[in-house]
């Protein structure tokens, strides 16, 4: 497909790596012809520097015959004039990044008028991630595909102490039938493999038929994990926390945002009702300790920088905070957190990129789409003719580390595939994928012939 991202900013940028992986051709256009240069040493695509609001460039480069437009500037307003333009030109889809919460209380009015199709808002989307984790928990109900066939479950390991201490061949002979498709460990969500051995500490994703699934949730319990909150602190009163202080406050929690600007607590304070907004520099540990920091039942750090919010939820969790969130921006800091006792760390442009990717590959293989503690996903796709995965051993595909086939729907039997299993046309196969390496997914899914399996 024909796919043009204006503004190589750090959104842009993830989408086009991932775009890389399914054989698109790009054009980007940007302002900062040093940011082009940068992109064009390492990155077979088109870039056009200049002004992504000027019609006349938009209709130089043949917009009107793209399959689809991603306005990812640092403006709202630019973003959707942009994506208004492209379409008016004839640009098929358009997609545009908004953040601006007043732009958000009028999103179906500005979509329509604009002719954008998808809006995308970093700030929104790591808000329902930490949202579904600490009012919801990720429980997900068995049958969440769409055969009905296979079902995923999340319990901690500590329900079923027999497979503490367990290798992945040894975690199959004591439940055949059932795969281990994620773990979730120290704030990451890691995808087991062979020498991967259970800790007691860990979060297991398994996944098996419907029937096993529902059949061993009942053995060790598991029920509907939806928890009262009673208490969470925001540090960082930016979009994210307000967002989020907003959310939690609709359903009675008691919410307290601690913000380092006095302007912006006086912006809080008007247009949240029911949260307590303070005005305070939280790396203050006594300034924490004042406003009973032991008391949360959870911390989220949404501060505009990462090393602040790795620090800030370090010390939440050594007050023993159950639940602790952290806002990170940076891959680069992926592997740290791991290491720090933080129960989740959440990248926004990992998020939006994986939805502004689904947009784009459309429906006509990409079944389903499901988010696993904002840091892995699995979608469910028909397997076409072209796939280049099909008909070869999984074993001989050399798979990515971090990307796993865990099931395949065939008929009416559900696989749970081992390395000599081979996809035909007509399943429905389901994968896993860190959100960090969803360029890998593309190159997976690849077709043969070079055309897109979406």
């Amino acid at each position: 497909m024909k796919i043009a991202v204006i503004g190589a900013g750090k959104l842009g940028t993830k989408v086009i790596e991932a775009l890389l992986g399914g054989d698109h051709s790009i054009t980007v256009i940007d302002k900062s012809e040093a940011v082009l240069d940068k992109l064009n040493s390492h990155m077979d695509i088109m870039t056009v520097p200049g002004d992504g609001r000027e019609v006349k460039l938009l209709k130089s480069l043949g917009v009107g015959s793209f399959d689809f437009l991603v306005a990812a500037t640092d403006m709202d307003e630019k973003n959707i004039v942009i994506a208004s333009f492209a379409k008016k030109i004839g640009c098929k889809k358009v997609i545009a990044r908004v953040r601006d919460p007043e732009h958000l209380r009028q999103l179906d009015f500005i979509k329509e008028t604009a002719g954008i199709d998808y809006i995308v808002n970093p700030d929104n989307v790591i808000t329902d991630e930490i949202y579904k984790y600490l009012v919801e928990k990720y429980a997900l109900d068995n049958g969440i595909f769409t055969s009905g066939k296979a079902s995923m479950l999340e319990f901690e390991v500590k329900r079923m102490p027999s497979l503490i201490g367990l290798s992945m061949p040894k975690f199959s002979s004591a439940l055949p039938g059932i795969l281990a498709i994620a773990i979730s460990r120290n704030g990451k969500v890691l995808v087991p493999h062979g020498d991967t051995i259970i800790e007691e500490d860990d979060s297991l994703y398994i996944m098996g038929s419907r029937q096993d699934i529902s059949d061993l949730g009942r053995r060790i319990n598991v029920k509907d994990k939806n928890v009262n909150l009673q208490k969470v602190m925001i540090i960082g009163g930016g979009k994210t926390g307000f967002y989020l202080a907003k959310k939690l406050a609709e359903v009675g929690t008691s919410v307290k945002v601690i913000e380092i600007s006095k302007e912006r607590c006086h912006y809080l304070a008007a247009n949240l009702e029911d949260v307590m907004v303070l005005n305070g520099d939280a790396t203050d540990i006594t300034l924490l300790e004042d406003e009973n920091l032991n008391e949360m039942d959870a911390v989220v750090t949404a501060t505009g920088f990462d090393e602040e919010n790795l620090l800030l939820a370090l010390i939440a969790k050594q007050h023993g905070i159950e639940d602790v969130i952290a806002k990170v921006s940076r891959d680069s800091y992926a592997g740290l957190t791991g290491t720090m006792g933080i129960d989740v760390a959440l990248n926004p442009l990992d998020i939006s990129a994986s939805n502004i990717l689904r947009m784009v590959q459309g429906s006509r293989h990409l079944i389903s789409s499901h988010l696993i503690q904002g840091q892995a996903e699995i979608i469910e796709v028909q397997a076409g003719d072209h796939m280049a995965i099909m008909n070869v051993p999984l074993k001989e595909l050399k798979l990515p580390q971090s990307i796993l086939v865990v099931a395949i729907d065939r008929n009416d039997e559900l696989i749970i595939p081992s390395g000599d299993t081979r996809i035909q046309e007509g399943d429905k196969a389901i994968i896993l994928c860190l959100l960090s390496e969803v360029p890998a997914l593309e190159k997976l899914l690849r077709t043969k012939k070079g055309l897109h399996l979406f």
